[in-house]
Formats: structure tokens, C-alpha cells, sequence
């Protein structure tokens, strides 16, 4: 925007409020700043003056003081910010760096903490389902060993070999075992 007699007198209104509410006192007048050298590129300096006392001007540790207390209000005046609107020799208001609520530290150590927590509570639980299963299956081994399997063969039951055992065909065993020769 152009820099107009206008915004020269908003700029004196805002370091008189600055100055007014920096020294509680009602005596700065828009008056009472002064504004001097300015250019077309919106480069100046300025002085406050008391008229309350003999001095003519007010030292400038207090007006860098009231527009330091005041730099946010002048900024908004302006829509502007500490980028664009710069006074030299007073430093910048910026504000200051957010932190988080719980330490980064934190945030790490408890996400590692859930991995670990799910891979122990992984591993058990797949433990428990191959123990199940290796049960399951001897014990399925164990009933197919223990049916008797009942065969036909030409229409007649036939009972199967006991594997295990063996099975004595009784037509072929003799009655007296002593002469069979080994």
C-alpha cells in the first residue's frame, strides 16, 4: 500500500499509545512524535519529544522499551509483520519455539516398548498354537492306529493285520512247536 500522510499519522498514533501505555502517563501527544528523513521507500527515523519537561526529547531506551512492550498492536496497525516492519536497533518479537507436552525421548521409548510387548506376546501365542497342533495331530495318529479296520473281501469280513503286533495264521502253526526247525 502507498505510504500517505495518513499512515504517517497512524504510525504517530501507534508510538503515542506505545509511549502512553509504556510510562502510564497521558502526557504524549500524536504531536509529540516527529517523524524525520522519509523516503519513498518508507524509511525513516523518528523522535519523541516531552513537553511535560524541559527535556526536548525522551531518551531512547524508553521508546525502544514502549515499542518492544507495544510491537504486536503496531503490527497489526499495519498488518504487517516482524519481517516487514523493522525497527533498527530493537529486536524482533518473535515467539518462542514450541515444545511438546512429553519429551521425544518418551514418544521413542514407548513406541520401541509396544514392538517388543507385541513380539513377545507373538511368539507365545504361536507357540501355543503349534503345541496344539503337534497334540492334535499324535492324538489323531493314535486313533487311526487304534481303529480295527474291518475289510471285505468276496463278501466276507476279514479282520486287518495288527501291524504292531503281528497276526498268527492258525492253520499254519503246529501244535508242537519243538520240531520246527529254525
Amino acid at each position: 500500500y502507498a505510504w500517505d500522510a495518513n499512515e504517517e499519522y497512524l504510525f504517530k498514533a501507534m508510538v503515542a499509545f506505545a509511549m502512553r501505555r509504556y510510562s502510564s502517563k497521558s502526557t504524549t501527544q500524536i504531536s509529540n512524535v516527529l517523524l524525520c528523513n522519509v523516503t519513498d521507500r518508507v524509511s525513516f527515523w523518528f523522535v519523541v519529544t516531552d513537553s511535560s519537561k524541559n527535556v526536548t526529547t525522551v531518551p531512547g531506551s524508553e521508546v525502544e522499551a514502549a515499542i518492544r512492550m507495544n510491537r504486536n498492536r503496531i503490527n497489526n496497525a499495519f498488518l504487517l509483520s516482524d519481517k516487514t516492519l523493522q525497527f533498527l536497533k530493537i529486536t524482533s518479537t518473535l515467539s518462542p519455539p514450541v515444545e511438546p507436552s512429553t519429551p521425544v525421548w518418551l514418544i521413542v521409548f514407548g513406541v520401541v516398548l509396544c514392538l517388543i510387548v507385541a513380539g513377545i506376546v507373538f511368539l507365545i501365542v504361536s507357540g501355543i498354537q503349534k503345541h496344539k497342533k503337534k497334540n492334535k495331530e499324535s492324538t489323531e495318529r493314535e486313533n487311526l492306529e487304534e481303529k480295527v479296520e474291518v475289510t471285505l473281501e468276496n463278501g466276507i469280513p476279514c479282520e486287518a493285520l495288527d501291524l504292531k503286533a503281528g497276526h498268527i495264521n492258525g492253520v499254519f502253526a503246529a501244535d508242537d512247536e519243538r520240531f520246527t526247525s529254525l
